[in-house]
């Protein structure tokens, strides 16, 4: 997931749920935008897509949950 050159007050904690079993565990730890619905991150020739779980707040202690929702390929 890009991000850009964004402040870290403006980044928050996620963990990714679910999807391929393969997918290493530091990859399910990163930091995102905290307005962001949406995740993908890639794996294997593909993106992996995660939405945030509703009720996330980033103002809970700990980290946003991310579910896995689908996986499309890379475009040749």
């Amino acid at each position: 997931m890009a991000m850009g050159h964004l402040a870290d007050d403006n980044l928050v904690d996620v963990v990714l749920e679910g999807g391929p079993a393969d997918l290493p565990p530091e990859r399910r730890l990163l930091k995102a935008v905290a307005a962001g619905e949406r995740s993908k991150i890639e794996h294997y020739g593909g993106y992996e897509h995660f939405e945030r779980q509703t009720g996330a707040d980033p103002a809970d202690d700990g980290p946003i949950a991310f579910r896995w929702t689908m996986r499309t390929r890379i475009a040749e």
